[in-house]
């Protein structure tokens, strides 16, 4: 499939965002329960908004994949059969939720809790948000996963484990950025959301190479003859005809050669996985602040890397008609 920049952006962004807001979600139960040191408002004031903005750019970068914009709302209103539907109507809702988690924080609701859970963890009005907020977001990277993971003619993409790649990719690159963030804060938490970045890293790791070594064992159902009902042992195309440059021959391909697609793959493997692991580890080693941000850094663009790879590795069947021409 043709890998539209704009969904790049829009997976990858929206991915940290909620990860991110997962990340200080996690970290104040932590601390409410007394196993982390507790952070002040605006720590977590701050974190909310930059979750927003990479919510927000993720659903502006959305729309430049629309024909057209102005018509975008239309998309939500076949939820009851379209994950794409459901998409649209979740991300608002994140949204909206992580700015009143954060503004819960600004305006000082954690110091009225409503009442506490066995004496040990105080209930307040952020900690219920955040709640609604993580059910929201698991719920959004569910809905992301499965407007691929639906697509039962595409076998690359139909499984489970597009749905966990999502998730785990999403939150390493959101605790990643939560341990940049805290380093830039000076709060204490980095060895904690850095640990965790590395396990849902890891975690990332098993999940993509299983899918890659997946992929590897799909044999296609169908080929050139049975695309045109052709019964001839040889069948080749001369010429597209009216069909060159055409949608049909411009989408489902990637528009690059083949050798392109092995080397995107080792890149992505190197950028998101081992290289923000040792950068990470790095920082624990020396204390450095920039390590986490450079760790971020690294990943978030072997993220791009990989969601290229990972819509370029489906193999449209209308390609054994459509396919290109030396």
């Amino acid at each position: 499939m043709h890998p539209a920049f704009s969904v790049l952006f829009l997976t990858t962004l929206i991915g940290a965002g909620q990860g991110l807001f997962l990340a200080l979600y996690t970290g104040q139960v932590y601390a409410l329960a007394h196993l982390l040191p507790a952070q002040g408002p605006d720590f977590y004031v701050g974190g909310s908004v930059l979750a927003l903005v990479l919510l927000v750019l993720g659903l502006v970068a959305s729309f430049f994949h629309l024909g057209r914009p102005e018509r975008a709302w239309r998309t939500a209103t076949m939820w009851r059969t379209s994950w794409l539907s459901r998409e649209v109507i979740v991300l608002p809702l994140v949204m909206g939720l992580v700015a009143l988690y954060g503004l819960a924080h600004g305006l000082g609701l954690t110091a009225r809790p409503w009442f506490s859970l066995a004496g040990l963890l105080p209930v307040d009005a952020t900690l219920v948000l955040g709640l609604l907020a993580s059910l929201a977001v698991y719920a959004l990277y569910v809905c992301t996963a499965m407007i691929y993971a639906s697509v039962r003619f595409l076998p690359e993409w139909h499984s489970p484990l597009t749905v966990a790649n999502f998730i785990l990719l999403g939150m390493a690159s959101g605790f990643m950025l939560a341990a940049a963030y805290a380093a830039e804060r000076g709060a204490p938490l980095v060895s904690f959301y850095g640990l965790w970045a590395v396990i849902f890293t890891l975690l990332g790791l098993a999940g993509r190479g299983l899918s890659l070594w997946r992929r590897g064992r799909i044999t296609p159902k169908s080929s050139l003859r049975t695309a045109i009902g052709g019964r001839h042992q040889a069948l080749v195309q001369l010429a597209q005809g009216a069909t060159a440059a055409g949608l049909n021959s411009r989408e489902p391909f990637d528009g690059r050669p083949p050798r392109t697609l092995p080397r995107v793959q080792g890149l992505f493997l190197l950028l998101v996985f081992p290289l923000p692991v040792a950068l990470i580890a790095l920082g624990h080693g020396l204390e450095s602040p920039l390590a986490p941000l450079l760790a971020f850094g690294v990943q978030y663009l072997g993220l791009l890397a990989e969601r290229w790879a990972f819509f370029a590795e489906a193999r449209h069947p209308q390609n054994l008609y459509y396919q290109g021409v030396a």
